[in-house]
């Protein structure tokens, strides 16, 4: 299985191990992508990806959103903060009534005091193991 991760960029490279997703399959992984970069991971994968970075998240592009529908049958979001009302429940509720899966993942809205990182992501389900059982649950 070839995996693909776009805008795999972290500030703490440490923190985070992408072992769990290579066990899996052949694991490509982009620090920051741009459009430019698309037909180049679709020539070496086999997959043409669709990148999108939202400019605003007070709105949505829905012209854009219903261009994808078309092509597109799993949307996954990933927040950089809490998941409770950020930009991929904007995505989900668009796509409610349509034939588009969406996998939202974030952290709980909660106070985080002296904890451990892995403790959270497992918590959170943001793990590697737990995204990925999700995305094969899908396929």
């Amino acid at each position: 299985m070839k995996i693909v991760v776009l805008d795999g960029y972290t500030e703490n490279p440490g923190d985070l191990s992408w072992g769990p997703l290579e066990a899996l399959g052949e694991l490509t992984v982009y620090d920051r992508t741009s459009y430019e970069e698309s037909p180049l991971i679709a020539e070496r994968i086999g997959v043409q990806p669709t990148i999108i970075n939202p400019y605003y998240i007070t709105g949505l592009d829905e012209a854009l959103l219903e261009e994808l529908k078309h092509e597109h049958e799993v949307v996954i979001t990933l927040e950089d903060g809490i998941l409770d009302g950020g930009f991929g429940e904007k995505i989900a509720r668009f796509y409610g009534a349509s034939a588009v899966k969406t996998l939202n993942y974030g952290l709980k809205k909660e106070f985080l005091d002296r904890c451990d990182v892995d403790e959270v992501l497992r918590g959170n389900h943001l793990t590697a193991e737990q995204i990925a059982a999700d995305v094969m649950a899908l396929l």
